[in-house]
């Protein structure tokens, strides 16, 4: 038991933990801020230093944040682009992680003359930065009567993120035996039955992955909410931009504060309730070349 205990006490350890506890520390210091500071009253944050605890905890700046109501050309809350995020983000991520389970089930298990170029080409969009695709995506939207529309984002980011949950299936069913699709083609599995019956239940943690990484890619997005969108269809991050850029009078620091937590706390829910799925996802096939 001794000698055990003087491994785990040994001075690289020791480092690695100390430094791993700044790390930590630096990094939450920020988000305790932001907490805190979204409880306390005006008068308290005038008064109290940055890091002090509010003299009197109050929910007012985050009933604040949440409400709708606006005063002339100010509007004091996010529920309504935060509903817009849920209406973009949901079946953006469904609809783009279905069709890149599809397609990587294709492109590994089902490979026709000139996949591989296929691929490589549906590839290449994943290195397109999004300011190239703003001008002919806005004019596509239009000629599709979809601009300025909820529709018209969701479309936008199937078509950024297909690309991506592409490579992730295909990575990874690259590493289901070819063996087991023969063997179950040889028993009379067609193409959607050796789909829905065999890879889709052993393929949890990257349809995990997928979620993760298009959730937290999608709600967190900007400049497609500016550019795409306008007045009753933008996301979250366009309305939070609006409350803290646009004030009149005393600025509401605890308000803004509040908002910037409602608007991470669906992504934060999502890694809290995902996040073992997404490293055992990548661990096991999304980074296969």
């Amino acid at each position: 038991m001794a000698s055990h205990i003087e491994k785990k006490l040994t001075p690289s350890r020791i480092l690695i933990y100390a430094t791993l506890l700044l790390a930590c520390v630096a990094y939450l210091i920020p988000v305790f801020i932001m907490i805190i500071t979204s409880f306390k009253t005006t008068g308290d944050i005038r008064s109290g230093n940055l890091i002090s605890f509010p003299e009197v905890w109050s929910f007012d700046a985050w009933a604040k944040a949440w409400s709708t109501a606006c005063t002339g050309v100010q509007c004091n809350g996010v529920s309504g682009f935060f509903w817009n995020s849920i209406k973009m983000a949901v079946p953006a991520v469904l609809i783009s992680t279905a069709l890149g389970a599809i397609n990587g089930y294709v492109l590994s298990k089902w490979r026709f003359r000139g996949s591989d170029i296929f691929f490589s080409l549906l590839l290449f969009g994943c290195f397109l930065p999004f300011q190239v695709i703003l001008l002919p995506m806005a004019a596509t939207l239009g000629k599709m009567g979809l601009a300025n529309t909820t529709t018209g984002l969701v479309i936008v980011h199937v078509v950024y993120g297909v690309a991506f949950t592409t490579l992730f299936f295909r990575n990874f069913y690259v590493g289901v035996p070819d063996a087991l699709i023969k063997a179950a083609r040889l028993d009379g599995a067609g193409f959607v039955t050796i789909f829905v019956r065999i890879l889709l239940p052993m393929s949890v943690p990257i349809i995990m992955v997928c979620f993760i990484w298009q959730f937290t890619q999608i709600w967190n997005d900007f400049l497609f909410g500016v550019v795409f969108a306008s007045g009753d269809s933008q996301p979250i991050t366009v309305g939070l931009n609006n409350l803290v850029n646009t004030s009149t009078g005393v600025k509401e620091y605890n308000v803004d504060m509040a908002a910037a937590m409602i608007a991470a706390l669906p992504t934060l829910v999502v890694y809290v309730l995902a996040g073992k799925y997404f490293i055992r996802g990548l661990t096991s096939g999304a980074v296969k070349g």
